[in-house]
């Protein structure tokens, strides 16, 4: 069965980017009627804090992307300090004694000489004595894992053939001195034990992903792995630039608050890296049956934040009365129909604005306008009712017969003492929604 988790880190809050790969991993397991499994990286105990990992869910509910599962690290030590004492016996983690200074200092000695910051293996070499030395001096250590100087090799989803050689990968800590597990292991650890059979994640973790190849295979005693690998392009910026922190780092719950729709996010993060045409999607279901892996490509795709406005304007657009009625009934705005929805929907940049526009067609507004001449003439020619669709033409030509006035001059005036803006729905729908007596009270507040 296929497999597949989504492991963000409770650190802090999901942005574009993360909720980019959550998106694709989600609707890659659901195309292939698989699970899909939230996990939950928090063995960082300094940094995870709970209300990251409460808005993780809801923000993932309110998206749409619901899960089969969900798990934390934080209650799988036990299993990540046996599979340790596993890599220990097989001699592949072994301890290190260094401090962090000392490190930076080979380091930076390395870069310096032109060669690539790799840990040297010194703790290889360290004489019985030494090691006691170190101990009396009170240093714990940290454990590192034994790369082998082999070919890891695998087909990835986005890139194609990828080819690493061990003996140029850095061994990794994957034990602290303070005996808490890195990522790195957890990660191993957890997808080897919970069956896992794809993961997508971003090009970053191209080289990590080299490194867990090799510890999964020492956990699972040689064998190779069967997981699958994609490693989606990360997203620039509209020049191309890596994104700045409002364009790639903005909170979803922000995005959420701003009043962006979620099928305006999920419709636009599903085709960033395809060269598929971005459509507004007003189902996930319409966003589910046009995925395919295979059309991300290995391209830098770019995300101008203009792009989800226009989207999300696009998808209110689109919306029917039936998908936002309950949405209407919950703001508790009377008098909204079908007719009102379709005047407004094409006029609105978000749904927060939907609650202005019934204001302006059943609420006490006022709007000042000052040809006061002209909002006379219009209130004396206005047409008794029943109103009907010719209405609004017939009321106009009354008025251009009377004074002459035509095109922008005759109606802007109009639209002006009626909604208060410059633009807006057609008038002479406009005036079947408001009604007889709310036109003849804008006209005449207009005037005072």
């Amino acid at each position: 069965m296929t497999k597949l988790r989504f492991a963000p880190s409770p650190t802090g809050y999901l942005h574009l980017g993360n909720i980019r790969t959550a998106l694709i991993t989600w609707l890659f397991a659901r195309a292939h009627k698989g699970s899909f499994i939230l996990r939950l990286d928090d063995t960082d105990h300094q940094r995870s804090q709970q209300k990251y990992a409460d808005q993780i869910l809801e923000d993932l509910h309110w998206l749409g992307l619901d899960h089969d599962e969900v798990m934390r690290q934080s209650d799988r030590l036990i299993q990540y300090a046996q599979a340790a004492e596993t890599l220990k016996m097989k001699g592949r983690l072994y301890p290190c004694y260094e401090t962090p200074e000392e490190l930076e200092l080979m380091r930076k000695i390395q870069l310096s000489a032109g060669k690539p910051p790799l840990y040297t293996r010194a703790a290889l070499s360290l004489t019985p004595a030494q090691i006691a030395k170190y101990q009396k001096e009170g240093r714990i250590p940290h454990w590192r894992f034994k790369m082998n100087a082999h070919e890891i090799r695998w087909h990835d989803l986005v890139r194609g053939e990828v080819v690493f050689r061990g003996e140029v990968l850095s061994d990794p800590i994957l034990i602290r001195a303070e005996g808490s597990p890195v990522f790195t292991l957890a990660t191993s650890v957890d997808d080897l034990e919970m069956g896992i059979t794809h993961i997508l994640r971003g090009e970053d973790h191209v080289t990590n992903t080299a490194v867990q190849i090799q510890i999964m295979e020492a956990l699972g005693d040689g064998k190779p792995t069967r997981i699958q690998f994609g490693h989606l392009s990360l997203i620039a910026g509209r020049g191309g630039e890596g994104l700045s922190k409002r364009e790639g780092s903005l909170g979803i719950c922000q995005l959420r608050a701003e009043g962006l729709e979620p099928l305006a996010i999920t419709s636009l993060l599903s085709k960033l890296g395809t060269s598929d045409p971005i459509l507004p999607y007003t189902t996930l279901k319409g966003i589910l049956a046009a995925f395919d892996i295979g059309k991300f490509s290995r391209a830098t795709p770019k995300l101008d934040p203009d792009d989800l406005t226009q989207m999300n304007i696009k998808i209110l657009q689109a919306f029917d009365f039936n998908q936002i009625k309950a949405r209407l009934e919950a703001m508790e705005l009377v008098g909204v129909t079908p007719d009102f929805w379709t005047l407004i929907q094409k006029n609105i940049t978000t749904f927060h604005d939907v609650k202005e526009w019934w204001e302006i067609c059943y609420g006490h507004k006022a709007f000042l306008e000052e040809n006061k001449n002209l909002m006379e003439v219009a209130e004396h020619f206005l047409p008794f009712t029943p109103w009907h669709e010719d209405t609004f033409k017939e009321w106009m030509d009354a008025i251009r017969d009377e004074t002459g006035l035509k095109g922008k001059e005759l109606y802007h005036p109009i639209r002006r003492a009626l909604t208060g803006r410059e633009q807006g729905p057609e008038l002479k729908d406009l005036i079947l929604i408001m009604g007889r007596a709310k036109v003849v009270n804008r006209l005449q507040t207009a005037r005072e």
